[in-house]
């Protein structure tokens, strides 16, 4: 996730469920590749250093019985007594004679051999130290190898995960740059295109609001003008949001409490002439005393946007029912529905799934963009054929 984000990129959630998964398949990759060099490297240093026990056990057996048999004939001499070996000495009916062990056997039921010890059978016993017939030298502090071990494979172990990492990162950078450079390509053409916009949208939506519709008595021409107001309105809606996204989402807000059900109204009236055109019938319940700390002209775009779509996806003679209570507003259309696989979708930025109607998938992210802003809970609920209900809640 914070690789997505240092990479500052802003996708659909289909490119980032395969880059997810992509992460997900290197960082898996990595990890067994790391487990198993760690499980190879510990075996092979496990067999070496056993092997290194078993040759200094030797060695030390191999001196300390040249001792032990020369403190049969010199008794000024001491047990001798190394710092990193044990030994314990048995006779010939396996009792325990002597031990250097804090709590050794008394009895030598088994000969066992294992890597920390090692048993010598002695031949001529008369010979040795208290006519000793077997002698065990163990080594002291078995565990300090293993310990020591462990720590550099961890050190070792995390610098090579750590520039794994890195590689990861500049192979994703690679990955996405694709994708980058389509995204920065489709946002320098709205830049431009809206730039473009300004000028002729603005003249055409001045002039049509200038004419005066009631008292032009010829039907066939109220039509026509009606045709453009439409036209003109669908264009300027679609300009201000191309506007919003080009300024970054960095429109200074004027946040205040406003009474939502006047500005409901007022966008009613704004989309009128293009539900009339489908003969779609708008019915609203709408609490007059309900307010909302929040931008006028952000939670109209937000109003805009999802009764622009319930209008453009219904049906000829369909229904939009408006409902605003004191911590929630729902749009309800009966359109087309959209498919439960696409309801997650439905926020990405240039994510369309209808290409029978226009637009450039922009509307909902940009109504995502402002809830955020504001910790709205948005929620769609949707059955294809029938029905779907937009709600917002505070």
């Amino acid at each position: 996730m914070s690789v997505l984000k240092s990479l500052d990129i802003n996708l659909p959630q289909s490119e980032k469920k395969t880059l997810y998964r992509f992460l997900s398949l290197y960082i898996f990759l990595v990890t067994v590749i790391l487990v198993l060099t760690t499980y190879l490297y510990f075996t092979l240093q496990k067999e070496l250093i056993e092997q290194q026990k078993t040759i200094l056990l030797n060695q030390y057996a191999n001196e300390f019985l040249v001792q032990l048999k020369e403190l049969k004939t010199d008794t000024t001499q001491t047990y001798p007594v190394d710092t990193s070996f044990h030994t314990s000495l048995y006779d010939s009916k396996y009792n325990l004679i002597y031990s250097t062990l804090s709590n050794p056997k008394k009895q030598l039921d088994k000969i066992v051999y294992d890597n920390n010890k090692i048993i010598r059978y002695i031949k001529n016993p008369s010979e040795y130290y208290k006519n000793t017939q077997y002698i065990i030298v163990e080594i002291i502090n078995t565990q300090q190898w293993k310990n020591e071990l462990l720590k550099t494979i961890f050190i070792y172990g995390s610098l090579f995960f750590i520039f794994m990492l890195v590689i990861g990162y500049f192979l994703l950078n690679l990955f996405l740059k694709p994708m980058k450079d389509t995204l920065h390509l489709l946002d320098r053409f709205i830049k431009d295109t809206t730039h473009e916009l300004n000028t002729p949208i603005s003249t055409i939506v001045t002039n049509i609001e200038l004419i005066d519709k009631d008292n032009i008595k010829d039907n066939y021409l109220t039509k026509i003008i009606n045709r453009i107001d439409i036209g003109a309105k669908t264009i300027s809606n679609i300009y201000n949001d191309l506007t919003y996204l080009i300024l970054d989402n960095k429109i200074i807000s004027n946040n205040q409490n406003l009474l939502l059900e006047p500005i409901i109204q007022e966008r009613i009236e704004y989309f009128k002439s293009l539900a009339k055109i489908k003969k779609i019938e708008i019915i609203t319940s709408l609490n007059p005393n309900t307010t909302l700390f929040i931008d006028k002209i952000k939670i109209s775009k937000v109003i805009d946007n999802i009764l622009s779509n319930a209008i453009k996806y219904n049906k000829i003679n369909g229904k939009i029912t408006i409902i605003l209570d004191e911590n929630s507003i729902s749009i309800k259309d009966t359109g087309k529905g959209i498919n439960q696989e696409h309801i997650d979708s439905m926020f990405d930025r240039y994510s369309r799934f209808d290409k029978s109607v226009g637009g450039f998938g922009i509307g909902l992210n940009i109504v995502k963009i402002i809830c955020d802003e504001y910790n709205l809970n948005i929620k769609i609920k949707s059955k294809i054929d029938e029905e779907t209900v937009v709600t917002i809640s505070w």
